[in-house]
């Protein structure tokens, strides 16, 4: 097995928790719709934290879960781990597959039998009914991104097998017309059917922008990495920035533009690759 270098800080957005003093004003630029939902940085405190009782030292931000109104294919969390904790079977349901983004720090995860230390930038597609455990065995916290989503079986064709990678290492794709100015790091190929959900880095260079309201059935959950943009959802134009995350249920219009002197970049899931079941 070979062990990624540890790197000391990490390009993502992942300053969490802590509490706000009683002088500062309660606005904040939280939204909830029914066609979209904001939960900026700032509200991720430590009194709105989870607790996953398969995890020891760790606590969570759930960001995503299905609810009436919103998007309905999938759950997300901020999970934060402290050294020496983790877990031996973190996923409950075995139906369930998985999905996860390293932040910062460093997470060991025993796949199947195969070990795997991801650092920030890493990433792991843990199929529905496979066997994995997580721990953190560095001596700083370490926080990752966790999508869940209840698989769903294709006929005549397999279910996908462990990914393992890092973004870095992922060359990304230009978006046509666009220079390179628009591009996506793609982590699961989108051309395998056996996947029914995609995780993506897209980048956009400052002035960059999607020209055009997306409308479409695919769900997204997005979070920030890098950077700042304007993103339209259902007509209304929402300025976020790095740790702010963003659900957007099908068929809510979407656009955005980068807002800032440095790359926007973020982190996108959506559902694809299945027959809408009626």
């Amino acid at each position: 097995m070979t062990v990624p270098a540890i790197q000391n800080s990490s390009s993502y957005y992942s300053n969490f928790g802590g509490h706000p003093p009683q002088s500062d004003l309660l606005t904040d630029r939280a939204i909830v719709t029914e066609a979209y939902t904001v939960i900026p940085k700032g509200v991720l405190r430590d009194i709105v934290t989870s607790v996953f009782p398969e995890w020891t030292n760790t606590r969570a931000w759930v960001l995503n879960r299905p609810v009436a109104g919103g998007a309905t294919t999938f759950a997300q969390s901020i999970v934060e781990v402290a050294p020496g904790g983790g877990a031996e079977k973190p996923e409950p349901q075995a139906e369930v597959q998985g999905f996860i983004f390293v932040l910062t720090g460093q997470l060991t995860l025993v796949i199947e039998g195969t070990e795997h230390v991801l650092v920030d930038g890493g990433f792991a597609y843990l199929p529905a009914g496979a066997t994995w455990s997580a721990r953190n065995d560095g001596t700083e916290t370490t926080s990752f991104h966790w999508l869940r989503k209840r698989y769903e079986v294709l006929a005549g064709v397999a279910a996908p097998g462990p990914v393992v990678g890092n973004e870095r290492d992922i060359e990304p794709g230009p978006m046509p017309g666009t220079d390179g100015k628009w591009r996506t790091t793609r982590m699961l190929d989108p051309e395998d059917v056996a996947f029914d959900f995609g995780v993506n880095i897209v980048t956009f260079e400052p002035g960059a922008s999607i020209p055009f309201a997306e409308t479409h059935v695919m769900e997204h959950g997005l979070y920030v990495l890098e950077g700042k943009g304007v993103y339209r959802m259902n007509g209304d134009w929402v300025e976020v920035e790095a740790g702010d995350y963003m659900s957007l249920r099908a068929f809510c219009p979407q656009a955005c533009y980068a807002g800032g002197p440095e790359n926007f970049r973020y982190l996108l899931y959506k559902d694809q690759n299945r027959q809408i079941a009626l």
